[in-house]
């Protein structure tokens, strides 16, 4: 398996936030029925009046990790760091852990920058993350990721 492209999330009520193509930077909308985003729109039945709307965008480093293993069991963490990361600082974790009953290995750098959080995630099967320099491509990719500012 090869390395995710980052994933940018926006404010989403966190029921929601697993299921929306996830954007930044831009003016997504939501009036509790109907969500709007610069490249998509879809219509879910009405909330709970017992539902709140919660933002994302003070979310800790460390809850934003957790957030991308939801689902996955027998986790084992390798390393956990705050590291500098394109002027800011950013969660970097590497583990392996279960997805639906297969042993995968995880590497994970979430950044929050300018309003947007950056999750750039490494999911590959033991063997593979080992072999085909998959694991190597992705430490190259992330290095080479920086925000350049402004919308698009």
């Amino acid at each position: 398996m090869r390395g995710l492209g980052p994933i940018r999330r926006g404010g989403l009520p966190l029921a929601l936030l697993a299921a929306a193509p996830i954007a930044c930077a831009a003016t997504p909308s939501f009036d509790g029925t109907l969500y709007r985003g610069p490249d998509v729109a879809f219509r879910v039945s009405p909330l709970p009046a017992s539902w709140r709307r919660v933002s994302d965008r003070d979310a800790p480093l460390v809850a934003l990790t957790e957030h991308l293993l939801i689902g996955t069991t027998d986790r084992a963490i390798v390393r956990e760091e705050t590291i500098p990361f394109d002027a800011r600082e950013a969660r970097h974790t590497v583990l392996s852990a279960r997805l639906d009953g297969v042993q995968m290995e995880y590497d994970i750098f979430i950044l929050k920058k300018d309003g947007c959080v950056f999750d750039l995630v490494y999911v590959a099967r033991p063997d593979a993350a080992k072999g085909a320099g998959g694991a190597a491509e992705f430490e190259r990719f992330v290095l080479g990721f920086h925000t350049v500012g402004g919308p698009g």
